[in-house]
């Protein structure tokens, strides 16, 4: 009989354990499907006070953009090309801007983080490809002004509720000889 209750008690426990890994996909895909209702704002006019003008998106960033819950958005401001992506609802497939360049064979070079115009603390890194070098910094912020430098922060952010849709994701590259000359 005793053996009969540690059994059951384990089967609980193993049940319980199992509804709270799946509960995030749950909720993750309950606010998929609320994302599409959400009504998208528009792209903004400017970026860091400089005027942003609307690029094509490439082959590749339209594949990603199917079945992403959000909007993708590629621009320039005159001297950076600036990625903006809206996003409404909590998702893995928000990747980071090092995990993307890495994966079509940048060699990625972390660097010091920087504070954008608002003061909000940015992932930084070097991304170099034979004779292509550029620095890229990211940071996703929330309605409320919270901001976070790296995917994986704002994701558990997002999936447990201390953050809410819909969020602003910005990735800013800048060629070395940009940098240099401040074109």
């Amino acid at each position: 009989m005793r053996n009969l209750k540690a059994w059951a008690v384990r089967v609980t426990f193993l049940a319980a354990l199992g509804a709270a890994a799946l509960a995030p996909l749950v909720q993750r895909n309950h606010d998929s499907a609320l994302a599409a209702d959400d009504a998208f704002p528009g792209w903004p006019a400017a970026y860091e006070g400089r005027t942003l003008t609307e690029m094509p998106l490439t082959q590749r960033e339209l594949a990603f953009v199917r079945d992403f819950p959000g909007r993708v958005g590629r621009f320039t401001d005159g001297r950076r090309e600036i990625i903006i992506r809206w996003v409404g609802a909590p998702t893995r497939r928000l990747h980071s801007a090092a995990d993307c360049l890495r994966g079509i064979g940048y060699s990625i070079t972390p660097m010091p983080a920087r504070k954008d115009a608002t003061g909000t603390a940015m992932g930084c890194f070097r991304a170099t490809n034979r004779n292509e070098n550029f620095t890229v910094c990211e940071v996703i912020r929330d309605e409320r002004g919270e901001g976070w430098p790296d995917v994986s922060a704002w994701y558990w952010n997002a999936i447990f509720g201390a953050s809410r849709a819909p969020w602003w994701s910005f990735v800013v590259a800048e060629g070395e000889a940009e940098q240099s000359t401040g074109k």
